[in-house]
């Protein structure tokens, strides 16, 4: 106050520094103050995950064809006809997804040689009273795999009616005939399947019990054959050790346990010079290094005989 009672700054009025330090207390975020008196900033927190984000893709979709598929289903039960309608249209499930645009329309198969696309369909189980959203690839893909004749498949779908089939075949390698059952083979010997198609007729044909895991080797003397290679028709594995050759003409050429393929460079040799596979022959037998044994058909074994009997015999005590 002056001396006349008055003070000498209005009483509204704050000092400076008073305006200073509450703008900024009024900038500074707000404080919470913890127990044991320690403080901290108080901070937003960032926003969560999208609630859509967090649903699973098509969820609404699979929610709505399983609540009219139950209906459908249960008014069918209810009234009797359910067997009827899946056999004429499928699963009820099936047929609602069809309705709604998501047949099973379309079909790609790639990766097939030997099979063809009708043998692939019926192994997947797949025809057109199915639907895509309740395809199960997995499933689809273990029940290709178990075909001899497919090494690995992969299935795709492609939304909203197109499956995509990729398949790797075993290699057909030769036919293996054993106690009296064909089958096809793959190189290892491993048995593909049932000898049941004339497409593989043309494939080298392997006779008796281990020739199929030894095909290699008679593949390996069809090449020695050279220019005789086309007339060999069969190889049959003899007690596991070696192999007998059956000619197109029916003729066996026995082949030695070591050594066959110089041998079958001899019935070359043979050929050329003396049309041995012409002659009136049952087999042949090359099993001795230095020699030839044949066997004559009956016919021309007795042909031989008559003209033996014919030819005069020389010797003591013998006119002449």
């Amino acid at each position: 106050m002056d001396g006349g009672g008055r003070y000498l700054q209005s009483m509204t009025a704050y000092p400076a520094a008073v305006v200073a330090t509450r703008a900024a207390s009024d900038r500074q975020p707000p404080r919470i103050t913890r127990f044991f008196g320690s403080s901290r900033s108080v901070r937003r927190r960032s926003p969560g995950i999208p609630l859509e984000a967090r649903i699973p893709r098509y969820l609404g979709t699979w929610l709505t064809l399983g609540f009219f598929s139950g209906v459908v289903s249960l008014g069918l039960w209810q009234g009797g006809h359910l067997d009827t309608f899946i056999r004429d249209h499928g699963q009820p499930h099936h047929a609602l997804a069809r309705a709604l645009g998501l047949g099973l329309e379309s079909i790609t198969i790639s990766g097939i040689a030997q099979m063809r696309e009708t043998e692939v369909l019926m192994a997947a189980g797949l025809d057109t009273k199915l639907s895509l959203p309740f395809l199960d690839v997995n499933e689809l893909r273990e029940r290709l795999e178990r075909v001899p004749m497919i090494g690995s498949a992969t299935v795709r779908k492609l939304y909203p009616n197109e499956l995509v089939i990729t398949l790797t075949e075993r290699e057909p390698h030769a036919i293996w005939q054993n106690n009296g059952e064909l089958f096809v083979i793959a190189a290892d010997g491993t048995v593909i399947d049932l000898m049941q198609d004339e497409r593989y007729t043309a494939l080298p044909f392997v006779v008796g019990e281990s020739a199929n895991v030894r095909s290699k080797e008679y593949l390996a003397l069809l090449d020695a054959a050279g220019p005789l290679k086309g007339r060999i028709r069969a190889g049959t594995l003899v007690a596991g050790r070696r192999w007998t050759l059956k000619m197109d003409n029916g003729m066996d050429v026995r082949l030695p346990e070591k050594r066959a393929a110089d041998a079958l460079a001899r019935l070359v040799k043979l050929e050329s010079e003396q049309k041995i596979l012409e002659k009136d022959v049952l087999a042949i037998d090359l099993r001795i290094a230095d020699r030839v044994v044949v066997r004559l058909t009956e016919e021309a074994a007795l042909a031989r005989a008559e003209s033996l009997k014919k030819k005069p015999m020389r010797g003591k005590g013998v006119d002449t």
